[in-house]
């Protein structure tokens, strides 16, 4: 049995370590590795797991809903407007402005592009909405 031991500045550790190319003709004979490990108060020593998952395993087998595309919708066009917002001079100042005015409070967001971000999902559902 192999063993993984993690050096002691990590104390989590989670995702995948290898990806199967669902576009290989070889998708079918790759597998793909997952790790965990997470640094918690407890007396069992198993904080460190390993998963092997093969493309049947990861590959969809329901459809696509009309509400999941709505959220792929509003991402992308929501994703655009804050990138195009965030590169657009003419309102880099009074964003910056309405962005520091409003960080420090409770609600307050804590990056430009949270900010931003929320501006234009509030503006995408009004117009959405009517």
């Amino acid at each position: 049995m192999a063993k993984a031991t993690y050096a002691p500045m990590f104390e989590t550790v989670s995702g995948a370590l290898n990806k199967i190319d669902k576009k290989s003709p070889h998708a079918a004979d790759q597998k793909m590795v997952l790790a965990t490990h997470r640094k918690a108060p407890t007396t069992s020593p198993d904080c460190s797991r390993v998963y092997i998952r093969d493309l049947n395993s990861i590959t969809r087998t329901t459809p696509v809903t009309a509400k999941e595309t709505g959220i792929r919708t509003k991402f992308a066009a929501v994703s655009a407007a804050v990138n195009t917002r965030l590169h657009d001079q003419s309102k880099q100042a009074v964003d910056l402005a309405a962005f520091n005015l409003q960080k420090d409070s409770a609600n307050g967001k804590k990056t430009m592009r949270s900010y931003l971000w929320s501006l234009e999902a509030e503006a995408y559902d009004q117009a959405l909405n009517g």
